[in-house]
């Protein structure tokens, strides 16, 4: 066994995984298969944007190009909803249903009942566990409400194997759920890390054992392609320069290696070790392997979309991929290919502002929780005490439940009174709002704030009120610049919109460009294997993956 993970892991130990070459043309294919697939492989690029694939989808040369030009592509898939964060994101993609139906609202809701002093709670931490908090927490899946695909497969035959690989716990667990036979993600220099109590099997000691290899060595950074030249400029955010980074790092750079093409390289070897050592795809049953790649999404953060930083991460995925797609197709395993994202995302507005949007701006620190709680405290005749909880200068504010009925109604009027003056503030609703509003239906293009904020809405775990910045309004503020230059979880288009790209050996490629929701990806992926799942307990549909006469979905 231990000789079969060494030659699975091989794909590791070279820097990069991928090689230089490009992956052969995709073959045109006629027909879908008839039989199910023996291996599903769900893989989510954590901030890979809808603009972000199209804007380089031209220089593909290796997995992208595969999924491009030779799979079913949804170029304009939405997550739908108004929280577009990770821990939402990736609830949707394997459940079939909104956060509204899977209860993550978002990556941390406040919860001012726990009997603990820190009243945020991580999306995937259990709150219940003594000395925890949102920070260091005992990380679990009790928050999603709702099954995956794979813990639907594992019910309908438990000989299934469901396994989650990832850059984070968030990612992993969301597309795992409870019942998963694997879940592991990156949780440091240590490597890849699961459930308190889970042994450490041989498999996952060798791929850290590989990590620590490459940790220990230098990286003298990537090549810069052709199509990066023109985003070789420095932008200056903060007291931080970005947008000409190559991604060298010292030895034993952890956080360098983390915030990079690495990672992904890293998650990727783990996951094609996994799928070679436990067999997947290679029995009676349908496995199926979730995989979510998080580099994208840590260099987004840290650098923004549009430098090189950005732009060599995408050709390393593509080339990452490609790779990786000719190993399975090495081992002769049947398998199906869905690749999303959990969110978009949105550039620094110090970049915006030079190339040709002198409007981009960051938001005001008034609207900050801090500085909003104390505004609202003075006006309301409360000043010193904390009346509002929140997470950021958007998304959900929670009002102090220790307020008598009157103090609260003074203390939400003021909080209305002040945001909707403010020039940065496109919307606020109140929760009575948000509950009393219709679950939204039709295409996901044409909804309106108040339907996409219902989309998110659990009447547990919601705020008092949503506050929706206005677009180009970038939601860390000029003072909070250190870390993170850029960040998502707006209710716009940049955030909302995810490429959604399916391919299996033999499907017949097509495009469709009208929207579609990764809530779809569940439904469709059970049709394929022939699982029923009751349309009552979802909110997608099933996409018809055959082009022209016949429909995938006609085995439900």
């Amino acid at each position: 066994m231990l000789k079969k993970v060494a030659a699975a892991l091989l794909i590791a130990t070279a820097m990069p995984l991928a090689a230089q070459e490009p992956s052969p043309a995709p073959v045109v294919a006629t027909a879908m298969p008839a039989s199910p697939p023996k291996l599903i492989v769900a893989i989510s690029v954590d901030q890979f944007s809808a603009d972000l694939f199209s804007e380089y989808r031209q220089y593909y040369t290796g997995g992208l190009k595969r999924l491009a030009q030779g799979g079913v592509v949804f170029p304009r898939g939405y997550q739908s909803h108004a929280a577009t964060e990770t821990c939402p994101g990736h609830s949707t993609i394997l459940t079939g249903s909104r956060p509204s139906r899977t209860g993550i609202i978002a990556n941390t809701w406040f919860d001012l009942s726990t009997a603990r002093a820190d009243k945020a709670v991580y999306c995937a931490e259990d709150e219940t566990k003594p000395g925890s908090s949102s920070d260091k927490y005992e990380a679990s899946p009790i928050h999603l409400r709702v099954p995956t695909l794979g813990g639907r497969m594992k019910a309908a035959n438990p000989a299934t194997r469901v396994v989650s690989v990832s850059g984070k716990d968030r990612a992993a667990i969301m597309m795992a759920g409870p019942t998963a036979d694997q879940v592991w993600w990156l949780g440091g220099p240590q490597g890849y890390v699961s459930y308190k109590g889970v042994a450490t099997p041989p498999l996952v000691a060798k791929v850290n054992a590989v990590l620590a290899q490459r940790l220990a060595k230098a990286n003298a950074g990537f090549d810069m392609p052709m199509q990066c030249a023109a985003k070789d400029f420095p932008v200056r955010a903060g007291d931080r320069t970005v947008g000409t980074g190559r991604f060298a790092r010292a030895a034993g750079d952890y956080k360098g290696f983390r915030i990079s093409p690495e990672q992904d390289a890293m998650t990727l070897a783990f996951a094609a070790a996994a799928i070679e050592t436990m067999d997947l795809g290679k029995q009676a049953q349908t496995d199926i392997i979730s995989i979510g790649l998080s580099a994208t999404d840590y260099i987004g953060h840290t650098y923004g979309t549009e430098g090189t930083e950005s732009c060599i991460q995408v050709d390393r995925l593509d080339k990452e991929l490609g790779a990786f797609f000719d190993r399975l197709d090495k081992d002769g395993i049947d398998y199906v290919v869905v690749l999303t994202a959990d969110h978009g995302g949105h550039d620094l507005p110090e970049r915006h502002r030079m190339n040709a949007m002198p409007m981009e701006q960051r938001v005001d620190m008034a609207l900050t929780p801090k500085a909003l709680s104390d505004a609202v405290a003075a006006k309301a005749g409360l000043a010193g005490r904390k009346v509002i909880w929140g997470d950021g200068p958007a998304g959900d504010l929670y009002f102090d439940k220790g307020l008598t009925p009157a103090q609260r109604a003074r203390v939400e009027a003021e909080t209305l009174k002040l945001l909707r003056a403010h020039p940065q503030v496109e919307t606020v609703f109140t929760k009575a709002q948000i509950a009393a509003a219709p679950s939204p239906s039709g295409p996901p293009e044409s909804w309106t704030l108040l339907q996409e904020a219902r989309a998110s809405f659990d009447p547990e775990r919601s705020g008092d009120l949503l506050l929706l910045l206005k677009p180009r309004v970038m939601s860390i503020p000029e003072q909070a610049v250190m870390g993170s230059v850029a960040t998502h979880g707006s209710p716009w288009d940049t955030d909302r919109r995810v490429p959604i790209l399916f391919w299996r050996k033999g499907i017949r490629h097509f495009e469709q460009p009208l929207g579609v929701e990764t809530v779809d990806i569940m439904p469709t992926l059970a049709a394929l294997i022939r699982l029923p799942v009751p349309a009552v307990e979802i909110d997608g549909r099933c996409l018809d993956l055959i082009a022209g006469d016949g429909d995938s979905c006609a085995a439900r």
